[in-house]
């Protein structure tokens, strides 16, 4: 989910420094949306295995 993060944010900044303003904007909300939906799962998942009574790594 990062990698596709990342790749979207790649995209917009290179699209941004062609003059391509409505991919660059559209490429950065999908990169921005990936990202939190990320840091969404990740929490999910420390939550998750400090329950289970691991340590987090």
């Amino acid at each position: 989910m990062l990698g596709w993060a990342l790749t979207f944010l790649v995209i917009a900044l290179i699209a941004a420094a062609l003059g391509f303003g409505g991919i660059a904007g559209a490429s950065a909300g999908i990169a921005k949306i990936l990202f939190v939906i990320f840091l969404i799962l990740f929490v999910v998942a420390m939550v998750a295995r400090a329950a289970r009574g691991k340590p987090p790594v």
